[in-house]
């Protein structure tokens, strides 16, 4: 038996025990107050199996730490795959970023809460202005998924469960995983991605070229203890492959393989459901007992079953209208499969600030508001369940429709506190191991690169663009304008000190010492209009020299429109790393 199908089998055993306590008081209907059912065994997690090939070994899951902590693994060194998955906000990320939905159009109803990534970069990692955001991050068009909370059961992963249980290596196309592959499936999908880690075009010889190189995690700090010992015998990632797989060569399926198993480890479970489930007697107050027995006597329990809280399948709740973002149709390519999403699992919920795939569902009452909320097109406010292309219930007795549910408001509390406080381990919410994790770069209290001072033209620019860590050994570091006039001629000035505050020339900020001048390049801006820009990429060595160096760098364009034939962009300071 697989595992999903020991999953479904616990289900169903379950769902069978809970059915039978609530036989006398209406199945699957929230309860008054007096008195309490009661509480069906509450089962424990199962221990957590790794694929055949791809067993659990603590080298591997030390670099597959390390790689998910390591912002330059991104291609300009300013997003690792933890940085919109941390485990204090239950692996989900608490940036909010605004994409436009499926109209493309900002401020409508269908804008989704995503994650921030990458600025656009074209194939040679140059910036280049992306028709929705500019010279803004680009913001993923759905919230981020947690990587933890039962994602080590679920035989699909992402949203729209396009990451398969069949983990095929990403360079080649061979068969590396035949089943159980979905969390190795999962992990090498944002590396590549333009939006997320990469630039227009990134290859897997590009990342596996810049590993080759690279200090592990020269940009972090505040490194736990199991990844400084790991890194102090093996003090480069040719080591740390070697030491994971036998052989130090870096390939895209090993990368997948090591952040797999570093995310098996990653298991939520000494959360006070838990302790319930382990016999401790107190382990929930008396409100969360009443939470759990209301959970597990509704319909809410059809899909978020203990212990795993999840179903692991998909459905459509009715969010958004249907072919605004077609879900898992898009994997499976059937029509009934239209607006579903994977059911997330309740487990550390109350850690989220944004929930659900659309993002906007700020907590878990929000969430509950939701599924009390009337359907379309109900002009009342709060929210609104579009339920055309709703998913039915699939209820023991036959499919109930979602607007079935109805949490009374006497049943709330209860409910809240028992998904949002007994489903947290708080492991994860203070950071000990197995969720510690080192503090990133773009975490810093002071920004590095830190931009200044103002532009000639204020918020129309001409702009400076800089975000890429001065770091040794890096291929990617780039300088770059946007917002100018195309086709004039641009000029970056870098010293080793900044101007005083207020200084101008020929009528414009300047941000610079020229008297410590150390480099000046021109070129002509590329673009059309105002949407003019340029990129200054270079390549830095593994030299000492670097480390430290304080440098600042500002950017003057010609403009006969402007009263002395010239515009300047901000400063940009840099400190070596």
């Amino acid at each position: 038996m697989t595992l999903p199908d020991r999953v479904r089998a616990r289900f169903r055993v379950f769902l069978s025990l809970a059915v039978l306590s609530m036989a006398t008081q209406g199945a699957f209907a929230f309860q008054g107050p007096p008195p309490p059912p009661p509480i069906p065994p509450a089962p424990p997690l199962p221990p957590v199996l790794a694929p055949i090939g791809n067993p659990i070994t603590e080298p591997k899951r030390v670099l597959g730490k390390i790689l998910f902590w390591e912002e330059q693994l991104s291609s300009d060194n300013t997003v690792s795959c933890g940085t919109c998955h941390l485990p204090e906000v239950a692996g989900a990320d608490p940036r909010l970023g605004n994409h436009p939905g499926f109209d493309g159009i900002f401020g409508t109803a269908d804008d989704v809460i995503g994650s921030p990534g990458v600025i656009r970069s074209d194939v040679s990692n140059a910036f280049l202005p992306d028709a929705t955001f500019g010279l803004e991050p680009q913001v993923t068009g759905r919230a981020a998924p947690t990587y933890f909370s039962m994602t080590q059961y679920s035989p699909e992963m992402f949203w729209d469960g396009r990451g398969s249980g069949t983990f095929l290596d990403p360079q080649t196309g061979a068969v590396v995983l035949a089943a159980g592959g979905s969390l190795e499936s999962q992990a090498v999908g944002p590396i590549l991605n333009a939006t997320e880690m990469g630039h227009d075009g990134r290859t897997w010889a590009e990342v596996i070229a810049k590993l080759q190189d690279v200090t592990p995690l020269r940009l972090a700090t505040n490194i736990p203890p199991d990844m400084l010992g790991a890194l102090s015998v093996s003090p480069t990632y040719p080591d740390l492959f070697l030491s994971a797989f036998g052989t130090s060569a870096i390939t895209a399926e090993r990368i997948g393989r090591a952040i797999a198993t570093y995310e098996r480890t990653l298991v939520p479970n000494q959360s006070p459901y838990d302790l319930l489930a382990a016999g401790v007697p107190g382990s929930l107050t008396p409100g969360q007992l009443a939470g759990f027995n209301s959970l597990v006597g509704s319909l809410c329990a059809v899909c978020h079953t203990p212990p795993f809280f999840t179903d692991f399948r998909f459905h459509n709740l009715g969010l958004r209208p249907g072919p605004e973002d077609i879900g898992r149709q898009f994997v499976t390519g059937d029509l009934a499969d239209l607006g579903r999403f994977r059911t997330p699992s309740l487990r550390n919920a109350g850690q989220k600030t944004a929930l659900m795939h659309v993002g906007w569902v700020t907590d878990v009452r929000d969430a509950i508001d939701f599924y009390n909320a009337p359907a379309f097109p109900a002009t009342a406010a709060g929210h609104t369940q579009f339920t055309a292309d709703q998913s039915l219930i699939p209820a023991p007795g036959g499919p109930v429709p979602i607007q079935s549910i109805s949490v009374p408001a006497g049943a709330i509390p209860g409910l809240v506190d028992f998904i949002s406080n007994a489903l947290t381990d708080p492991r994860t919410v203070s950071g000990t191991f197995p969720f510690d994790r080192p503090t990133l770069h773009s975490e810093s209290v002071v920004p590095n690169p830190e931009i200044f001072g103002a532009s000639s033209g204020g918020s129309s620019g001409p702009m400076m663009l800089a975000n890429t860590p001065l770091a040794r050994a890096n291929p990617d570091f780039k300088i770059g304008i946007g917002k100018a006039t195309a086709g004039a001629t641009a000029w970056l000035f870098t010293t080793l000190s900044p101007a005083p505050s207020g200084s101008m020339v020929a009528g414009v900020p300047l941000h610079l010492d020229l008297g410590t001048m150390i480099l000046v390049r021109g070129v002509v801006l590329g673009g059309t209009g105002s949407d003019g820009h340029a990129t200054l990429l270079v390549g830095i060595p593994d030299d000492p020299a670097y480390t430290g160096l304080e440098f600042y760098g500002q950017w003057f364009v010609q403009d006969p429109g402007a009263p002395f034939g010239l515009r300047s962009t901000e400063g940009a300071r840099w400190l070596g790393l």
